[in-house]
Formats: C-alpha cells, structure tokens, sequence
C-alpha cells in the first residue's frame, strides 16, 4: 500500500514556475504508476499527467503539454511535476496518485489510481 505526500504549491505570478514534489512511502514504489490530477473550484477533477513505473513513458493533458514536466526518482520513491509558464487557468488543488502497474500509460481517468495524496494548492496570479 502506497501513502502519498504532496508538497511545493504556493502562490506564484503568471509565467511563473513551480515544483510539485510527490513523495511516497511503502513498499514496491518502483513498481507504481503515478499520475497527476487538478481540481478548480467548482470543476470536475481533471488528469494532468502521468509517468510509468520505470519513467521510460509519460503523456499529458493537451492543456499542459510543452510546459509541464514530470519525472520521478525511484530510489527517493519521488515523483516531480515541474510547471512552467504557468497560467491563471492552472489554479487548482494539485494530487498526486499511483497504482501498481507495469503498462506504458496507467490510465488518465481518477478512478484508474487507487492511492491518493491529500492535495497541495498552486495559485496563479495573472
């Protein structure tokens, strides 16, 4: 079982830049998918990105394809999201989520992920 630990919102200016860090702990960490999710006040909860369980395959939302970034470290059992150029529109409360998974995409839809973190937010000032 996979607990999950968000950090590195905050309040930044459009065009700006951000870190989100996803820290995990439990076991097996290599072996999980983890995917990123987004949810703005009054909207549904949206995928953002995800990156396999090695790091060898990632895909993006259109809406943030070209300016955000995920990675991952496996032996720090850490998943980033780097987020640049970022917009007004991309205020939101940012998750991060994983399953166990050996295929290339895990999945791009909230209920594909069956561990959650509590969410850090990212505001974006224009």
């Amino acid at each position: 079982q996979a607990q999950l630990v968000e950090s590195g919102g905050g309040l930044v200016q459009a065009g700006g830049s951000l870190r989100l860090t996803c820290a995990a702990s439990g076991r097996s960490f290599s072996s999980y998918a983890v995917g990123w999710f987004r949810q703005a006040p009054g909207k549904e909860r949206e995928f953002v990105t995800t990156i396999s369980w090695s790091g060898g395959n990632t895909y993006y939302a259109d809406s943030v394809k070209g300016r955000f970034t995920i990675s991952r470290d496996n032996a720090k059992s850490t998943v980033y999201l780097q987020m640049n150029s970022l917009k007004p529109e991309d205020t939101a409360i940012y998750y991060c989520a994983a399953k166990r998974s050996q295929m290339p995409v895990a999945g791009i839809h909230s209920y594909d992920y069956d561990y959650w973190g509590q969410g850090t937010q990212v505001t974006v000032s224009s």
